[in-house]
């Protein structure tokens, strides 16, 4: 079963490297007829592991990154002629950092890093949202960074969002948020800040 495995990640490798174009492949657009499952897990952290061990090279979690892929029955890695399912914990990715940039018409913008050296613009098509676990309480913040694929926002990025934070009027009170691209995206609960 190992070798099986094994093999699998060596032809999804192979397929991948040989995927015409540069940038990201349309992985949207492949539907191949070749699927199963693979061993891989991405840890809450954004760390890979492969059949329990860390993936220690980071030019081959990045190139798997790119033909990522979330569907409707979970994540996969999919090529042209094949398609392996794999376990996310979390999200798949992680935002590690964000600066305040200008964006292309000169307004402001969130760009954020991710762990696999996505650069991603905050706005309608990229959302932050803030999820808050029922128990604790604790947000859990979330980058779209592309194709219903998302990165967790580490802690320390999203202590400089709430930094950055400005408190707007909302139809639930008083909430802090920050805008990028045009947009504005909470940062926690109505009044949490109040507290």
């Amino acid at each position: 079963m190992a070798e099986a495995a094994s093999g699998g990640l060596e032809r999804v490798t192979e397929a991948v490297r040989q995927a015409p174009g540069r940038g990201l492949p349309p992985v949207h657009l492949w539907n191949p007829s070749h699927c199963g499952e693979i061993d891989i897990v991405i840890k809450k952290n954004g760390q890979w592991h492969h059949e329990g061990a860390p993936i220690g090279r980071e030019a081959l979690v990045r190139l798997f990154s790119t033909v990522l892929r979330k569907d409707p029955d979970g994540f996969c890695l999919v090529t042209p002629v094949e398609k392996m399912k794999i376990t996310v914990e979390d999200a798949p990715f992680v935002a590690v950092r964000v600066d305040r940039a200008t964006n292309e018409s000169g307004g402001e913008a969130l760009r954020f890093l991710t762990n696999v050296g996505d650069v991603v613009e905050a706005g309608p098509e990229n959302e932050i949202r803030v999820e808050n676990d029922p128990k604790t309480g604790e947000p859990h913040p979330y980058l779209h960074v592309r194709r219903g694929l998302e990165a967790l926002i580490a802690r320390p990025v999203f202590y400089e969002l709430v930094d950055m934070a400005e408190e707007r009027e909302t139809e639930a009170g008083p909430q802090l948020g920050v805008i990028s691209n045009g947009a504005w995206f909470a940062v926690g609960p109505a009044r949490a800040h109040q507290v």
